[in-house]
């Protein structure tokens, strides 16, 4: 239920961040090109919404399986070598997380400690950045979940996305009929 729950705001924040990030930018491309002034925390507003973003979609993109992997070898063992090499593969992904995980709140403490505001918003630095223990925590959580699926064998790998056989799947649907000698529409 717990986990469930976080899903569900991971998924609103996820959204939030993605449509205040677009609305922002979109509000200074109006302010400097129809107005002919800028708003002048935009741009740092911007970067750091992307990068939490960024941060809360990497554990989302695990998550869903749609991060692009190279599994060319992986995808040729038995079902028992796949869930070997990930638990392998999860191993290191979790010690790297955890290396991150040490070093964000190493920085944030410092951050705070010195007192850094952010350079064009008047808000603390270390609060800005308050993003990376959370990211890399839901990572954690996320390369946990699927270590318990790889144990109980409801799983033998990250589950890539394959844009080659997703790109096969949508040429066979497609109707000939509706396109040119060149492929065109």
């Amino acid at each position: 239920m717990i986990v469930r729950w976080l899903n569900k705001l991971e998924e609103t924040i996820f959204c939030a961040l993605l449509v205040a990030m677009v609305f922002l930018v979109c509000v200074e491309v109006f302010y400097r090109f129809v107005l002919a002034e800028g708003i002048s925390w935009a741009q740092e507003g911007s970067l750091y919404l992307s990068g939490w973003f960024v941060l809360f979609g990497v554990s989302w993109g695990v998550k869903h399986g749609t991060h692009i992997g190279v599994d060319v070898l992986v995808k040729k063992l038995p079902r028992g070598g796949r869930r070997i090499v990930t638990l392998v593969a999860l191993a290191v992904c979790l010690t790297y997380c955890g290396l991150l995980l040490v070093g964000s709140f190493q920085y944030l403490s410092l951050t705070r400690m010195i007192g850094i505001e952010l350079q064009d918003i008047p808000i603390p630095k270390w609060q800005a950045t308050l993003i990376l223990p959370i990211g890399m925590g839901l990572l954690v959580l996320r390369f946990v979940e699927l270590g318990w699926r790889v144990i109980k064998g409801d799983a033998d790998s990250f589950g890539f996305s394959d844009e080659g056989q997703e790109s096969m799947r949508l040429a066979e649907q497609r109707d000939p009929a509706d396109y040119d000698k060149e492929g065109r529409p």
